[in-house]
């Protein structure tokens, strides 16, 4: 078997699958419409739209098959990312790369595959429109041309939801982007005993940064802002710009969180950025911290109110 290759742009790659905010999210009518189309058209036994994780293949949408995600070592479509057109299979029997592959050899049983590269606008491929017959069969050139028409449009419903759920100034997820997330995480935080951490970061002064400096000064001083976010927290985390000068983190634990060294973690790196910075300001936030224990009845929007309560009396303590 042909362990599935990584790509020389893997860094690149999965930054930017991390901001499209679409792993691990809810089944969307918008992608099984595709994949339920696609099963039909070519009569395939399943139908994927395959999303190439670090280290796993998750299925955004699911047609033929009950499991949700495979490793990627052992994925076809681990594969068809390093192609730049439809990738063919079309007797995984008569192929070295895959005849003991387990996908081949168990459950699936897969016989024939045909996947399409999903690009994204970078050039970056983070996954497929796959096909999948437990039996061998031809695929035309007017299949694969018919494969690509169809992986198109995964392609743009993927760009919409990036459209939708990003912050455009600061190019992290937006108040919507963080509820779709955080759902998810808080929904997966009850099925598997994880608790969960809100803090909630008001930049304190930015009006007068604006009234001061000008509106750009502002954009940039949340731009920055946002960039120590991501350098100071877990990429499993979820960091949003939740509205105006007000951000947001979410953070997933399953055994004992020293919170108290995180936050002195990233207020030291916000102190360091400030020191080496030629800005005529400094970047200070007021912080809000809320918990949810797994299984909790608190809603999203509960333990946001907890969270940006305890923001503002942070806040008040800062202007007394």
């Amino acid at each position: 078997m042909l362990c599935a290759p990584i790509p020389a742009n893997e860094h690149t790659r999965l930054e930017t699958l991390r901001g499209l905010n679409v792993l691990d999210t809810v089944a969307e009518e918008r992608f099984d419409r595709i994949t339920r189309l696609a099963k039909r058209l070519f009569g395939v036994s399943i139908c994927l739209v395959s999303i190439v994780d670090e280290d796993r293949q998750w299925f955004k949408s699911v047609q033929g098959i009950e499991v949700k995600q495979t490793g990627r070592d052992i994925s076809f479509c681990g594969h068809t990312i390093m192609q730049h057109d439809v990738f063919v299979v079309e007797d995984t029997f008569k192929d070295e790369r895959f005849v003991d592959n387990p996908l081949v050899t168990e459950s699936p049983n897969i016989r024939f595959y045909a996947g399409y590269p999903l690009t994204m606008p970078n050039k970056v491929r983070i996954g497929t429109l796959c096909l999948i017959d437990e039996k061998p069969r031809e695929f035309s050139q007017d299949d694969r041309h018919a494969l690509e028409d169809l992986g198109h449009l995964v392609e743009d419903e993927i760009v919409a939801i990036q459209q939708t759920t990003l912050d455009t100034l600061t190019a992290i997820s937006n108040r919507r982007g963080f509820e779709m997330l955080a759902n998810q995480v808080i929904a997966n935080g009850d099925r598997q005993g994880i608790n969960t951490s809100l803090l909630f970061f008001d930049l304190d002064h930015f009006k007068q940064i604006n009234d001061e400096f000008g509106h750009a000064e502002g954009d940039k001083a949340l731009q920055q802002f946002a960039g120590l976010l991501l350098d100071g927290f877990r990429e499993s985390d979820v960091i949003a710009r939740f509205a105006g000068d007000e951000f947001v983190v979410l953070l997933s634990y399953e055994s004992e969180l020293n919170l108290d060294a995180v936050l002195k973690r990233f207020d030291a790196l916000v102190h360091a950025h400030n020191q080496q910075s030629d800005l005529p300001y400094e970047l200070v936030y007021s912080t809000g911290v809320a918990h949810r224990a797994y299984n909790s009845s608190q809603s999203l929007n509960e333990y946001l109110a907890q969270a940006d309560k305890a923001m503002f009396a942070i806040k008040a303590l800062h202007h007394q």
